[in-house]
Formats: C-alpha cells, sequence, structure tokens
C-alpha cells in the first residue's frame, strides 16, 4: 500500500498535475480533495470531465466518474458482487476505494485518453426499435453508423501511418515541393497552349496526336498480350514435353520391372498411405483445429493492457509451480506398478515418435526424389532436343565441372572488363559530344563577332592558315621541302589571302551602309518599343482588374446558390414537418379509438408514464436498499 501511495504522490507532483503534495498531505486529504483530485486526473483523459465537483450533486458526481471507468474498463476489486459498496465509497470519496483508481489511472494515461478519444465516436447511441420504424430515424441511423465504420477505418489508417515511420515535416515539404512542381507545370502548359492556339489548324493536330498516343497504348498492350501468350504456349509445350517424357519412363518402368516387386511396391504405398490418412493426417488436422479454436476465443476477447497482462502471466506462474509439486509428489509415492506403465508407456511414446520421424523423413525423401527426377528428366529431354550427348557422369562429369568452373571465372573478368571498357567508352563519347557543342557554340559566337565588326569568313580564312600552315609543317617535316618550295607555297597563300580580301571587300561596302541605316531607325524603333510596353502594361493592368471582378461574382454566386439550395432544403423539411403535424391533428380529433392510439402523442403519453412507473419503482428499491445499508 506504501508503494501504490509512493507512486500516486510522484505522479501528482509531476506535469500536467504539479500537486505538490507528499505523503502525509495526501493521505491526510478530506473526501471532497480527494474526489476532486480524482477529477482532474480523469479530465487530464477526457477533457469533458473538467469541472469543480462542488458545483454538482454527489450522485451525479458519482454517476459521471462510474460511466467513465466503465467506458475505460476499470475492474472493481471486490468483481460484481461489491458494484454497490465500490458505488457508496466512490460517492463518500473512501481512500480504499479511490486510491486503487488513483493509481490504476496514472500507471496508463497515455492508453486510457487513446481509450477515451476512441470512445466518443464509437460509442453507439441505443435507439428504441419502435422509434427505428420511422424511415428517416431509421436512414439517419444507419448513416450514423456508417460513419462511425468509416471512423475505424480512418482510425486504422491512420495509425497505420504513424507507425510507418513517416514524419509530418516530410510530407509537408513534399506537398509543398509537389505544389511548386504542379505551378510550374501549369505554367508550362499554358505557355504552350498559347504557342500551340497561335499554330493554325492546331485543333486538328491535337485530336491526331491524342489519337496518336492511344494507338501506340493500345500497340503497347497488344504487344504485352502477345508475349504474355507466348510464355502461356511456351510453358503449356514445356509441360506437355515433360508429361511425354513421364509417360515414357513409366512405360519403360513396366516394361523393365516384374509383376512381384510392382505388387510389392504398391503394397508399400498402401500401407504409408493408409497410415497417413487413418493415423497423421487426422492428429495434425486435429492439432490444427484446436489452434484455430484457442486463436478465435483469444481474438473475440477484448483487448488487454499491461497489468492484464502482468496478472495473466503471474496465473501461469502459479499454475506452473503447482503442476511441478505435484509431479514431485507424483515421483515420491514411487509406486512400482506405475513405474513399470511408465517404463512401457515411455517405450511405447519412443517407438510411436521414431515412427513419425521416419515416416515424415519418408516423405520428405519421396518429394526431394521425385523433385530431382523432374529436373533430371526435364534436362535429358531439353538436352535431347539439342542434339546434345548422353549424360556424363562419374569422374568425366566432375572434371566437366571443373573445367567450367574456370571458364566461368574467366568469362565473369572478361565481362567485368568489357563493362568498364563500355562505361569508359560512354564517358569519353559524352566528353567528345560536349566538347563539340562547345566548339560549335563557340564558332557560331566568333560568326556573329565577325558579322558585327564587319569581318565575316575570316575564321575560315585563319583556319584554312592554320590547315595550311599544319600541312606546310607535316610537309617540311615529312619531306624537307626546299626554301624554293615554301617560297612558292607563301606566294599561293598570298595569293589566296588577296582573293579573300577583294571577296570581303564589297560585303565590307555594304556592311557600311546597313549600320548607317540601323542607326537611322534605331531611335524609331526605341520610341515605339516604348509605346507598346506601355500599351501592354496598361492593358494587363485592365486584365487583372477584371479577372479579380469576375473571381468576387464567381464566389457570390456561388454564396447565393449554396444559400438558396439550403433554404430550399429547410423548407421542404418544414413542409414535411407541417404535413406531419396536419396528419397527427387529424389522427388526434378522429373518434375511432384504434386510429388515435397510433398518433405520436399518445405514444409519448404511455411511455412517459411507463418510465414515471419504472422511476418509482426504482426509488423506492434504492430507498429500500439504503435502508437496509443503514440498517
Amino acid at each position: 500500500m506504501s508503494e501504490q501511495l509512493k507512486f500516486i504522490v510522484e505522479q501528482l507532483n509531476r506535469e500536467p498535475f504539479k500537486k505538490n503534495l507528499n505523503l502525509i498531505t495526501f493521505d491526510s486529504l478530506e473526501p471532497m480533495q480527494l474526489l476532486q483530485t480524482l477529477n482532474d486526473v480523469l479530465a487530464e483523459i477526457d477533457p469533458k470531465q473538467a469541472l469543480d465537483i462542488r458545483e454538482e450533486i454527489p450522485e451525479q458526481t458519482a454517476k459521471r466518474m462510474f460511466t467513465l471507468l466503465g467506458m475505460l474498463k476499470y475492474k472493481p476489486p471486490g468483481g460484481i458482487s461489491e458494484v454497490s459498496s465500490f458505488r457508496q465509497g466512490l460517492v463518500a470519496g473512501s481512500k480504499p476505494v479511490v486510491h486503487p483508481i488513483l493509481h490504476w489511472l496514472l500507471q496508463r494515461i497515455p492508453e486510457l485518453k487513446k481509450r477515451a478519444y476512441l470512445a466518443r465516436f464509437l460509442f453507439k447511441l441505443e435507439v428504441p426499435a419502435e422509434f427505428l420504424q420511422d424511415d428517416i430515424i431509421a436512414e439517419t441511423y444507419h448513416q450514423y453508423e456508417e460513419l462511425v465504420e468509416g471512423f475505424k477505418n480512418i482510425h486504422k489508417e491512420c495509425e497505420q501511418l504513424k507507425s510507418s515511420g513517416f514524419s509530418t515535416a516530410d510530407i509537408r515539404r513534399d506537398i509543398v515541393a509537389m505544389e511548386e512542381e504542379k505551378d510550374q507545370l501549369i505554367k508550362r502548359v499554358e505557355r504552350l497552349r498559347k504557342r500551340v492556339e497561335a499554330v493554325s489548324n492546331h485543333k486538328r493536330m491535337l485530336e491526331l496526336a491524342r489519337q496518336l498516343r492511344v494507338e501506340k497504348e493500345r500497340e503497347e498492350s497488344l504487344a504485352h498480350q502477345k508475349q504474355e501468350q507466348k510464355n502461356q504456349l511456351f510453358q503449356a509445350e514445356q509441360r506437355l514435353q515433360r508429361s511425354h517424357i513421364q509417360l515414357k519412363d513409366l512405360q519403360q518402368a513396366a516394361a523393365d520391372e516384374k509383376p512381384e516387386s510392382l505388387m510389392k511396391r504398391l503394397e508399400e504405398d498402401i500401407k504409408f498411405n493408409s497410415y497417413m490418412v487413418s493415423e497423421k493426417l487426422p492428429r495434425e488436422l486435429e492439432n490444427m483445429r484446436k489452434v484455430v479454436q484457442y486463436l478465435q476465443k483469444v481474438a473475440s476477447e477484448p483487448a488487454m493492457g499491461q497489468a492484464e497482462l502482468r496478472e495473466l502471466e503471474d496465473k501461469i506462474r502459479e499454475i506452473n509451480t503447482e503442476i511441478n509439486h505435484l509431479i514431485e509428489k507424483k515421483m515420491m509415492r514411487n509406486d512400482p506398478m506405475d513405474d513399470k506403465l511408465s517404463l512401457f508407456r515411455q517405450q511405447a511414446a519412443i517407438i510411436v515418435h521414431k515412427k513419425e520421424t521416419k515416416v515424415e523423413e519418408l516423405q520428405e525423401a519421396r518429394e526431394e526424389l521425385a523433385a530431382v527426377e523432374r529436373e533430371l528428366n526435364m534436362k535429358s529431354s531439353q538436352a535431347r532436343e539439342r542434339g546434345g550427348a548422353e549424360l556424363i557422369r562419374g569422374d568425366e562429369f566432375k572434371r566437366y565441372v571443373a573445367k567450367m568452373r574456370g571458364k566461368s571465372s574467366t568469362y565473369k573478368k572478361k565481362r567485368l572488363e568489357i563493362a568498364e571498357l563500355k562505361a569508359e567508352y560512354g564517358v569519353l563519347q559524352r566528353t567528345e559530344e560536349i566538347l563539340r557543342e562547345r566548339h560549335t557554340a563557340g564558332q557560331q559566337q566568333l560568326q556573329s563577332l565577325e558579322a558585327q565588326r564587319g569581318i565575316s569568313g575570316y575564321s575560315d580564312t585563319q583556319e584554312e592558315l592554320e590547315r595550311v600552315s599544319a600541312i606546310k609543317s607535316e610537309l617540311d617535316e615529312m619531306k624537307g621541302r626546299t626554301l624554293d618550295d615554301m617560297s612558292e607555297m607563301v606566294k599561293k597563300l598570298n595569293s589566296v589571302i588577296a582573293q579573300k580580301k577583294s571577296a570581303l571587300s564589297p560585303l565590307i561596302k555594304d556592311l557600311r551602309a546597313l549600320r548607317q541605316e540601323h542607326a537611322e531607325l534605331a531611335p524609331d524603333f526605341e520610341q515605339k518599343k516604348g509605346q507598346y510596353d506601355t500599351c501592354a502594361a496598361g492593358l494587363e493592368s485592365n486584365r487583372s482588374k477584371l479577372e479579380q471582378e469576375v473571381r468576387t461574382l464567381r464566389e457570390e454566386t456561388a454564396q447565393e446558390e449554396s444559400r438558396y439550395h439550403h433554404i430550399n432544403c429547410l423548407r421542404e423539411i418544414i413542409e414535411s414537418q407541417m404535413q406531419r403535424a396536419a396528419e397527427q391533428s387529424k389522427i388526434n380529433q378522429s373518434m375511432d379509438l384504434q386510429v388515435r392510439r397510433t398518433a405520436l402523442r399518445e405514444k409519448y403519453i404511455s411511455n412517459t408514464a411507463e418510465q414515471e412507473s419504472l422511476g418509482k419503482v426504482r426509488k423506492t428499491v434504492f430507498d429500500h436498499l439504503s435502508n437496509l445499508s443503514d440498517s
């Protein structure tokens, strides 16, 4: 009991209670203060219980606490027979009643919070059967049950997601990233749509592209179906070949063997199969049925907490100790007849166990032999189909395996080298492409600069010079040309340069004229561009204002439509209620007693009278019980 009080005081001094108690102050609490402490703990589990018990009737407080404890599956120490004394102790704030409740609650606050939260939504309302005869009430109750089931499924999914390791921060980041990608895709689609709309006959082209995509998807599905059918056909052919091979083997075995050996093997198979059918399989089936019944019994029972599991473990330990004591007592008696019978029983059990073990080994060996024979037949059939020779056996097969292992290691090394070479080739190929792209971009940039400076073709001339110089150097290195040859080459080069200059001179003159024209047109272009930008900015601002007005009007329209539908539904409900009220008034004014008994007013009056009579009876019983307890 002292350990229990220490635990309660320690938990009440922690967050979120912060009672600042010790053993003496806690033990000296008044019953009202003790009940308020219990109510604070219950309010931590269920926030609806947060109130001051001084503003509530004691019976109402006890009823509320008793209901919540029942919902939390708290079992009183005395069992069902002590429920009345437990209720009275809870009303009076008795320490022997309140202390165990506090100890039980403070041990399981997270688990009980979850249970209280689920009970708020899973506790079904009991509707009398006569009220369910009404279609509206029945339909509403059916919707209520569907919502409860939906809540169960959603809560299970939520728990699975919590236990799966996903964090909300990661999910939020993923959602933000996906939203950004969505916005980017929407913008890209809008830009592409604007480009496509500028093209003539774009709708027809879009329709053709859609049809092309559909046909490609259909082609892929047909190709997939074709491949699946080919696989099925190949598998069917393989099964057919295996069946033919098995048939041939069985025919050969039947032709080679004698009738006596066949009969002997059949008798062994019959004995084995009869043992399996009459003894082994029924025993295994019975064991499986017992396991299934036990699992069904465990599944049907409510979920147990840690305290209940500890109680069951304690009971199991107690029962095991009792069994050990009984075995020791039996061994102490040392009856000689029992010793002989136990010896025979042990020998019989050992023989049965050996028999079962050998049967299992025989069955496994047969299955393994059948699998090996099937594989051997399949391999031999494949070898015969491919025109191979007979199977290799003995030392020759071992030498063949060693040779194949050596070749396999060599093959793996060569394949690794090929993979490395392929990877290096891919890197070099990509490097070559990048360098070519850079070279092309540099050439284009150089040509544009030459065009701007009015010396188009200079780079080509430079390349030609470099090429010629390279040729010259190679010729000098290879053939050792003389100075005369070099002077001739220089003359040729000078003549080529002069020709290029003469060809470029008219282009340079045209370029100068074009530059002058560009200088004259540039101010007009800048002025027109400024006017265009000003006009575009004004139109864009007007368009944004109009879009905002349209968006506002659409929202107002949607609100008015929802309001209209809401008012229309209320009107229909009121009309149906007025119609029912008119029908009830007609029934009440009717002279026929049978008709008047069907009125709701008569039913409510009769139910009220019955409840009042039941209340009076309960009150008298409660007064009688209280008098008996006082006496």
